[in-house]
């Protein structure tokens, strides 16, 4: 999750000092990201700031409200600190259910996700550039190029839609896809309106007159 956040916040940065007309990737570093697959909505990984209600069944003095700290863990009565960052919800019930058991019979722990703070950057899209509302957006299943675009506006007279990038962050890296917004747009021909991921960001240059 850090490493996405902060592969994200450098992309941004490297976009706005002037990084866009960078050059397309290889192929297959191409491929290799149209087909990274989004994480299921039941795997949601847990991280800081998130909030989660810890409940305790048939013992509310043990259920607790509590939010992620900075260092990835919180703390329940009995047990102290436990590691949530990085767990889902299913792996955090079952680590703390497992100490609880020195100390209560056969304890039942649920898991709620309160607040989803934690993925508030990363799992955003982003356009930028000669389109008429720049805007960073939610996430949401299903979302393509055309989506994102439209939602800004569409492109401004002085965008050159032909040269339309997409950069996606995979691993320690950045992925530049080239999108082909006339053809997208003008002539129906959706080969380059690639389903989005979470932390993509679209830029449209102006045309070089």
């Amino acid at each position: 999750m850090a490493r996405m956040l902060i592969a994200t916040l450098a992309l941004v940065s490297l976009i706005f000092s002037g990084c866009a007309s960078n050059p397309a990737s290889s192929p297959d570093k191409i491929q290799q990201a149209l087909s990274k697959q989004t994480q299921e909505a039941d795997e949601y990984i847990l991280g800081p700031t998130d909030v989660v209600q810890v409940s305790v069944w048939r013992n509310p003095d043990l259920s607790v409200a509590v939010p992620i700290r900075p260092d990835g863990r919180i703390s329940v009565p009995l047990v102290g600190d436990v590691q949530a960052s990085g767990r889902t919800p299913e792996d955090l019930s079952s680590s703390i259910e497992s100490r609880l058991a020195e100390f209560i019979r056969e304890p039942q722990v649920s898991i709620v996700v309160t607040g989803m703070n934690s993925h508030e950057f990363t799992d955003r899209v982003r356009i930028t550039g000669a389109v008429q509302a720049p805007m960073s957006v939610p996430f949401r299943a299903g979302m393509t190029v055309m989506d994102v675009v439209l939602s800004a506006g569409g492109a401004t007279p002085f965008a050159s839609m032909e040269d339309a990038m997409l950069y996606r962050p995979m691993g320690d890296e950045v992925v530049a896809i080239p999108v082909n917004l006339e053809d997208i747009l003008k002539r129906g021909d959706i080969k380059t309106n690639y389903r989005l991921q979470p932390g993509d960001i679209m830029t449209v240059p102006e045309r070089n007159f």
